[in-house]
């Protein structure tokens, strides 16, 4: 048997080299990964635009003052509701350090009232409170002038020093001797006390809350013992004019007192306003809220003592003492835009600007998940593989396999040039090469066969039995003549 061609050799083919596919799923992955974290982020973003928290900066008096107790119920009511603002209540000693505070544009919102010096950057969201001044006189004393208390010992009822000096602006008393005749009260005084013998005083002036008059039952208890006469202020009209931070007011009969029933006639006095005022900087869109705020939730922001009970919108009037914020006042007079009209440009953009960055992606995305198609020159390397292997078949069964192979990579070209997954380029080295090792093939075949065929007769010869001619005799026969 020739050494070129055992005829059963089971010596296994030298291992085929791994054909290298293009395989992307780690971009994919990474891709998909990226887009849930892009779409994460642009909702994200989204929710933060609408509802960005921002934090306001509350400036008050003391703890225990009106406007102090209303910016914390206030903060409360903002942070209970989930709204994006919150308010941060910042104490003074008292509400004009507060002002100043806020002048300094160190805070974004105040209370004040209009008889104090209002800084310039002021703007109104709302009128919170009323403040009536009443004059009061002992027993049945009427007094018909504000004149006349220029000669008399007033006491002034109120909660700060500010009304002091508000007192005497309006009587018109400089600082000196005379202006000491006009004393604030003591802290809990009753007018019992204050119109006793004792104590001097001619006149009272108390400046009260609207809300808190009309619940105080102490002016019927001490009208009823005959202990003071409410008078008009006829000069209200003329102060008005005179500061601008002042109003005239009208009292209704019965305001104080049912029963007797005090006024007994409407009367006229003076009035202040408590404001809510923020910086004139803040936007329309964070005023126009905070106002809008503090108008549905009147019930819940108003205190016990009465203070802010019967919150009104600010005036919108070009004259107001205040001018209004033009976010409130926008609200006020339902000029508020809605959401379309506030975000309809920045919308259109962000239309514009996610249109061309979802070209981008789309883009990308086609570029890293698409399968690029194979070039049909690159199955040559597989079938060029195949023929080198073929020196290694010694066995009919071994080529065949070679042979179902190299169909198999025919035909997978063949699905592949149909569905597009392989291009026709490097088609003609493809056939080429494939044809060359068809015939590599096929010529190993028949060499196979031939030797395979030798070899088997050989075989069978060499199993056949031998004669032995050694014991063979010859036997000549006679011809007979």
């Amino acid at each position: 048997m020739s050494a070129e061609g055992p005829t059963s050799s089971t010596e296994p083919l030298p291992p085929r080299r791994p054909k290298v596919i293009k395989t992307n799923q780690q971009q994919v992955l990474l891709y998909v990964v990226l887009t849930l974290l892009l779409s994460l982020a642009t909702v994200w973003a989204g929710r933060a635009l609408l509802h960005s928290s921002e934090t306001l900066i509350f400036a008050v008096g003391a703890p225990n003052s009106d406007e102090a107790l209303f910016a914390t119920k206030l903060a409360t009511l903002l942070k209970n509701n989930a709204s994006r603002f919150r308010v941060k209540v910042v104490n003074n000693a008292d509400n004009a350090k507060a002002i100043a505070q806020f002048d300094r544009k160190q805070a974004d919102l105040a209370v004040l009232r209009t008889d104090a010096k209002v800084p310039l950057r002021a703007r109104a969201l709302a009128i919170l409170e009323h403040d009536l001044v009443l004059l009061l006189g002992p027993g049945n004393k009427k007094i018909k002038s504000l004149a006349e208390l220029k000669k008399k010992k007033v006491a002034v009822v109120a909660e700060s020093e500010s009304s002091l000096a508000f007192v005497r602006s309006i009587l018109d008393i400089p600082d000196g001797p005379d202006a000491a005749r006009i004393q604030l009260a003591p802290q809990g005084a009753t007018l019992d006390k204050l119109f006793a013998p004792a104590s001097g005083f001619g006149a009272v002036i108390a400046i009260v809350h609207a809300s808190k008059a009309v619940r105080d039952k102490g002016y019927e208890q001490v009208a009823k013992r005959g202990g003071f006469t409410l008078n008009a202020i006829d000069e209200a009209k003329a102060l008005e004019r005179k500061f601008p931070g002042i109003s005239e007011e009208t009292l209704t009969a019965g305001t104080l007192s049912a029963s007797p029933e005090i006024p007994d006639d409407d009367l006229d006095t003076l009035g202040l306003e408590w404001l809510l005022v923020a910086q004139s900087k803040m936007s329309a869109t964070t005023a126009g809220d905070l106002a809008r705020i503090v108008y549905e939730n009147k019930s819940a922001l108003g205190l016990d003592s009465g203070f802010a009970t019967h919150i009104e919108p600010a005036s919108v009037e070009k004259d107001a003492f205040v001018m209004a914020h033009q976010g409130a006042a926008d609200y006020i007079n339902d000029d508020t835009k809605s959401f379309m009209d506030k975000y309809s440009d920045m919308m259109y953009l962000a239309a514009a600007a996610l249109s061309v960055i979802g070209s981008i992606f789309a883009a990308i995305y086609a570029k890293i998940t698409r399968i690029a198609p194979e070039k049909a020159g690159e199955l040559s390397t597989a079938v060029l593989d195949i023929g080198e292997r073929i020196e290694h078949a010694h066995s009919l069964d071994q080529i065949e396999c070679l042979q179902d192979e190299l169909e198999g990579i025919l035909r997978g070209a063949v699905i592949g040039l149909r569905d597009g997954t392989i291009s026709t380029d490097g088609l003609d080295t493809f056939k080429l090469g494939y044809e060359f090792v068809r015939d590599e093939i096929n010529m190993r075949r028949d060499y196979l066969k031939r030797h395979c065929g030798e070899a088997d007769k050989v075989s069978r010869d060499a199993a056949a039995p031998q004669h032995d001619d050694t014991n063979i005799v010859v036997v000549k026969t006679a011809q007979s003549a």
